[in-house]
Parts: structure tokens; C-alpha cells; sequence
């Protein structure tokens, strides 16, 4: 569980970095909307969708342990790569930078989280997974302020100035300079996650082999069949719509908000620091989780209380303004804390021998935070709609699928075995 939280702790500090790097990229790189910048989300989430069904191959072949240690070093990789992307000022090779790096978060995300789920008793797995939650976005709480503080230093002064020049010399060394602070960043990163890789690799975890378990189990009567292919368990194909969502509207809220913020006419300090706002709500979510589940509530009804509570806090930030829609936005993440934690058990229970490929098949999921900050760009910046009304129009939908999939959903499956 110790090298668990702290793997989660990388998670979060590269994952939550997409917050401070969109407005980064956006001066840096002198991007003209928006929905520019938020191709940084599309390289970081994308890759989840294309690598997580080889990555269950991957692990099939070499194992979780030796899974995690080669994922840490794609991540050391794509750390390396943002220097020159940075340097020549390429926003093409600094999304590629961003998609390697994603590219190890997939293979660590396919490895790590049934590993998590197996280790104890499924029915207690979203308290696990709240648990290394913490670690992960106390790291997306302290990134903000890490990067924020080296990366958008005089955001204000030094966007004014580069409106203010004509393309030349002097506007040239501007950007080289603002694109010169992502080196010592991104060199700690890669130094750190380096390390990391050497201790998993040298200390012992134990090895869970789920190829020895059966899909199903055939119960006396023989009212359970047993089931020989990945397609005989719908809910699985379900709970992975229902983590594309679940990804969508967690990063709705932990990375658009500094621009919901700017919007707002807020003041830089909120536009610089939205990200660590929302996690720490998302904190408090997590605690609630640790200390409710599975003793008080079931991981579906936490789902279906969560999901009720994103509606509502949605809507009141849409129909307020000022600070008090900004504040609504970041209490979301109370809402969302506890839907990972919650929908990821639930959509590879009873998988058997066909849990790592599972696992490829709910991490494909995460795409929602590629796909969905572009509809939600797409809405505001190309067919004019209200930004406020567009993030409505992005969540609500959203919230309501997981909300079907923690009412009945997840439990297709059974009904078809019922049969």
C-alpha cells in the first residue's frame, strides 16, 4: 500500500499538471483560443484509449511489478522530451512529449488499479482506492503552486507584453524565455519518478495472478454459467463508459477552472491556483469514502448520491456568478471524488481470468478527459455558446450516465446469469 500511494502520487502530480500547463502553453506557444490549449488534455488522455488494451498484453507478459517499473520509465521519457519541445518552442513535440508521458500513465493506471482491487476484498476496494486517492490529488493540490508559481509567474505582465509587440527579435526572446521555466520543473520530475523506478523494481510486492481464477463461479444449482469471453459481461463494457464520463467531469472541473475562472473576471490568484481548489475538495470526498464504505453506505449508493450532488452543484454554478458560480465549480469535487473509487470494482467484479484485460477495457475510459474538454471548447469557442451554459451542457449528460450505471447498470450481468 506504501508504494501504492506513493505511485499515486506521481499519477497526480503529472496528471493535475495539465491545469497549470494550459495557460502556460497557451502564452508560451502563442495559441489564439481556448480550445488550443485544451489539446494538452486531448495528448494526455488520448493515449489511455490506444495503450490500455496493450497494456493489459504487456502485463499479461511480464507481470504487474515489472508493468509498473516500465511505466515509470516512459514517464522519465516523456519528461525528457518536453525540454527540447520547450526549447524550440514546437507545440507538436510538446503534445508528443505529453502523450508518452501518458502513454507510462496508462500502462501504471492498467497495472495499479486492479492490483488495488484484488489485494483485499472487492467489497472494500473503493476504500482502498480512496486511500491512495488521497495521495494522488494531495500531489494535484501541490502542483498547482509548484508549476503555477514557476510557470505563470507575471502571467499578467508578460501577457501584456506579448500582445503588446509586433512578431520579431524582441517578441521571439519573450517566448523562449517563458518557455525556458519548464526545464528545472520537468528535469526534478523525471529524477524523482527515476528513483521511484529503481525501488519498485528492488523491493519484493507480492504477485497476484489472476489467470488461476475462473470467470465465474458455478454455483451448486447450477443457476450461474460460466462464461469463456471478455463480450459475456456487459457491465464491464458499461463501467467503462461510466469511467469516460466519471473522467470527463473530473477534469471539467480540476482543469478547466482557471479558465472557467478567467472567464469569471476573476482575479490571476484563482486563474493560477483553480486546480489545487478542486482537489482539495475532492480530498474531503475522499475522507468521506474512507470513512462511510463499505460500514455505512455500498459503493452504488455512494455513486448515486455522488452523481445527484454533481447535478445540483453544476446547476447552481451555471445559474450564479462571480465567485460564487467559481466556488460551486471547485465543490464538484466532492462530488466526483468517490465515482472512480466506486465505478472501477464495480465494472471488473467477478472478471475472474479475465481481470487484466478488463482492466485494459476501463482504462480505455479515461479518454473522457481527452474528449471532453474539447466538446466543451468546441460549444464555447466555435458555436458561441454561453460559456456557463456550455459547461451545463457538458456535465449533465454526463452525470446522469453514471447515474444509470450505479442504478442498474452495474448489475447486468448478474441479470443475464439470472437467465
Amino acid at each position: 500500500m506504501i508504494i501504492c500511494c506513493a505511485l499515486f502520487f506521481i499519477l497526480g502530480y503529472i496528471t493535475w499538471a495539465n491545469g497549470a500547463l494550459i495557460p502556460f502553453v497557451r502564452l508560451a506557444f502563442n495559441l489564439g483560443t481556448d480550445l488550443q490549449a485544451f489539446f494538452i488534455l486531448f495528448a494526455s488522455y488520448i493515449a489511455y484509449f490506444f495503450l490500455a488494451l496493450p497494456s493489459s498484453w504487456i502485463l499479461d507478459k511480464i507481470g504487474f511489478k515489472n508493468g509498473i517499473v516500465l511505466s515509470l520509465f516512459l514517464i522519465v521519457i516523456g519528461a525528457l522530451v518536453i525540454l527540447p519541445a520547450a526549447s524550440k518552442l514546437s507545440y507538436g513535440l510538446f503534445l508528443v512529449s505529453i502523450f508518452i508521458q501518458a502513454s507510462g500513465m496508462a500502462l501504471l493506471q492498467t497495472a495499479i488499479n486492479p492490483y488495488l482491487s484484488i489485494i483485499g476484498p472487492i467489497e472494500s476496494a473503493a476504500q482502498r482506492i480512496s486511500i491512495v486517492g488521497i495521495f494522488n490529488k494531495t500531489a494535484g493540490i501541490i502542483v498547482p503552486f509548484v508549476l503555477g508559481s514557476i510557470l505563470l509567474k507575471d502571467y499578467d505582465t508578460i501577457s501584456t507584453k506579448i500582445k503588446d509587440l509586433k512578431v520579431g527579435a524582441e517578441h521571439d526572446a519573450l517566448l523562449a524565455e517563458l518557455s525556458e521555466r519548464i526545464h528545472s520543473p520537468y528535469i526534478g520530475m523525471a529524477i524523482g519518478v527515476a528513483i521511484l523506478a529503481i525501488i519498485v523494481f528492488v523491493v519484493k510486492m507480492p504477485e497476484v495472478d489472476v489467470n488461476k481464477e475462473e470467470a465465474v463461479e458455478e454455483s451448486a444449482n447450477a443457476n450461474v454459467r460460466k462464461r469463456s469471453s471478455i463480450f459475456h459481461f456487459p457491465h464491464l463494457f458499461l463501467g467503462a463508459l461510466a469511467i469516460f464520463f466519471c473522467v470527463a467531469v473530473e477534469v471539467m472541473a480540476g482543469d478547466i477552472i482557471g479558465t472557467y475562472g478567467r472567464l469569471l473576471s476573476l482575479p490571476p490568484f484563482f486563474i493560477k491556483y483553480g486546480t489545487a481548489f478542486t482537489l482539495g475538495c475532492m480530498l474531503v470526498g475522499y475522507f468521506i469514502g474512507i470513512a462511510t464504505i463499505p460500514r455505512f453506505i455500498s459503493q452504488q449508493f455512494a455513486l448515486r448520491i455522488c452523481t445527484l450532488v454533481g447535478i445540483a452543484f453544476t446547476t447552481i454554478s451555471v445559474f450564479t456568478s462571480g465567485m460564487t458560480s467559481y466556488i460551486f465549480v471547485a465543490l464538484l469535487g466532492i462530488a466526483n471524488a468517490l465515482m472512480w473509487p466506486a465505478i472501477f470494482p464495480l465494472g471488473i467484479k467477478g472478471l475472474g481470468r479475465f481481470t487484466k484485460v478488463g482492466s485494459g477495457v476501463m482504462i480505455m475510459g479515461i479518454a473522457g478527459g481527452a474528449i471532453w474538454p474539447l466538446v466543451y471548447g468546441y460549444l464555447k469557442d466555435t458555436l458561441g455558446i454561453d460559456f456557463q451554459h456550455a459547461f451545463l451542457y457538458a456535465m449533465v449528460p454526463a452525470y446522469l450516465y453514471i447515474l444509470y450505471f450505479a442504478s442498474y447498470g452495474h448489475r447486468l450481468s448478474e441479470k443475464q446469469i439470472a437467465k
